[in-house]
């Protein structure tokens, strides 16, 4: 991922330092269940272990351009700074021992770093919910008004939508934590699968019940797809608030920071540029599916059609997420809202909101519905022709007046009627929200 959209933990995390030193700890790990075995010397993997500090990327990297192989290049980078003591590690492993379960390492500590962004959204949802639970705003089916709802309520469906790709997460994370050190066709022909169970629980992991040479990809696939989950609901909050911030709406914007500059033409301009970029990134997480599942099906035991592309594959896919979380709190913390606006919209709707609450009043008074639908929508059309507002033009209407009294309509374009449910709804969804988080460990776990 470019620097642009790359936040520092991630640069960390995907780094080639990272990596390689990722690659140590689970040949340490192995080596360790080895020693307790004993197939390797006692105290092998101790004085390997500073290694750790002393890792050259660039040198592997010179090393590769002469034997084209990247674990066998880590190796011999290995041996030249531990010696002979470093010829015990990767015994009756093969090279993806070592990078199928280091990946599982880095995915497993990228959701953690990613459920953490995720539950800082959701704090922040939370918060402007229950602050904005009776700020009344006009509802739009199509993008037209449709009946009123709150802007609580609104942000609600958006909170509800990101405590279930909170969830998914938290399985793919547990999806992703396998991994497998069981010899180059996955049958334990070199390492006994109680030294392998050992190694990978040092390593918080679990491993593959049955493996190939790889570890299946249809764990991969699966966390990408919980990745565009979030991406989609994060797409889909940033969809609504440009719309909310539209010259002609305005009920809504992202924060404007001083300084800050909309157009190098018009000084008047003040665009939705966060919003709009969430939506574009979106595409690039979501992109990363059908790659993904295309990894499924290798030849055999493994072959490497997977591995090019996951090398960029899923570093960007993670990082644009990351990035995402991170732009939508900057959105959320700074996000402006105007509840006025919000009421000017529902009054310039004239009382159209209430045609279905007139509708329902009208079959309960014995009128078949698609009669009581004429006689509506008649009024409604008027209104919207501008012959009065639809309210008075109800209340002259002698189909409707013979039938319902002046103080019921009166009550129907009440809007206490139209939210009378609403605190109901959003007590039930703030509980949810404020139940315990399952525990995330940290992003070394």
């Amino acid at each position: 991922m470019i620097p642009r959209y790359t936040p520092p933990d991630m640069a960390r995390l995907f780094s080639a330092e990272e990596k390689y030193r990722t690659w140590l700890e689970v040949e340490l790990a192995a080596c360790e269940a080895m020693e307790e075995a004993g197939l390797v010397p006692e105290g092998t993997s101790a004085s390997l272990r500073p290694l750790a500090e002393r890792l050259d990327p660039a040198r592997i990297e010179t090393i590769e351009k002469e034997c084209h192989h990247d674990v066998i290049a880590f190796l011999t980078h290995l041996e030249e700074l531990g010696g002979s003591t470093a010829r015990w590690l990767h015994r009756g492993m093969t090279s993806s021992d070592v990078v199928d379960t280091a990946l599982a390492l880095t995915l497993r500590r990228a959701a953690c770093a990613l459920i953490e962004r995720l539950d800082q959204v959701i704090g922040l949802l939370a918060t402007q919910v229950a602050a904005h639970r009776r700020t009344p705003m006009m509802g739009r089916t199509h993008g037209m008004h449709a009946e009123p709802t709150t802007f609580g309520f609104v942000l609600g469906s958006h909170l509800a939508e990101f405590l279930r790709a909170r969830e998914r997460m938290l399985l793919a994370r547990e999806e992703i934590s396998y991994g497998k050190i069981s010899g180059a066709v996955g049958n334990h022909a070199h390492l006994d699968p109680e030294i392998e169970a050992r190694a990978l629980g040092r390593l918080g992991l679990r491993p593959e019940p049955i493996a190939t040479q790889v570890v299946p990809r249809d764990r991969h696939a699966f966390f990408c797809t919980a990745l565009a989950f979030i991406a989609s609901a994060i797409e889909r909050f940033a969809t609504n608030l440009r719309h909310l911030q539209r010259s002609e709406v305005f009920e809504a914007a992202e924060p404007f920071e001083v300084g800050q500059k909309g157009s190098s033409a018009m000084p008047h301009k003040r665009n939705p540029v966060m919003a709009e970029n969430l939506c574009g990134l979106a595409r690039l997480v979501r992109a990363a599916l059908i790659p993904a599942f295309e990894n499924i099906a290798l030849w055999h035991e493994r072959d490497i059609s997977h591995s090019a592309i996951e090398r960029t594959l899923l570093p960007d896919a993670v990082t644009a997420l990351a990035f995402m979380l991170d732009r939508l709190l900057r959105i959320l913390r700074g996000m402006e809202i105007y509840p006025e606006q919000m009421a000017h919209h529902i009054e310039q709707s004239q009382g159209l909101w209430a045609s279905e609450a007139l509708l329902l009043a009208l079959v309960e008074r014995g009128l078949g519905r698609q009669e009581a639908y004429r006689i509506v929508q008649r009024n409604a059309m008027r209104a919207l022709a501008k012959e009065g507002s639809f309210r008075n033009l109800v209340l002259e209407d002698p189909e409707i007046i013979a039938r319902i009294s002046s103080a019921e309509i009166e009550k129907l374009f009440d809007l206490s009627h139209a939210l009378r449910h609403v605190d109901q709804a959003i007590d039930r969804l703030l509980l949810q929200a404020q139940r315990p988080k399952e525990g995330l460990g940290t992003a070394e776990n």
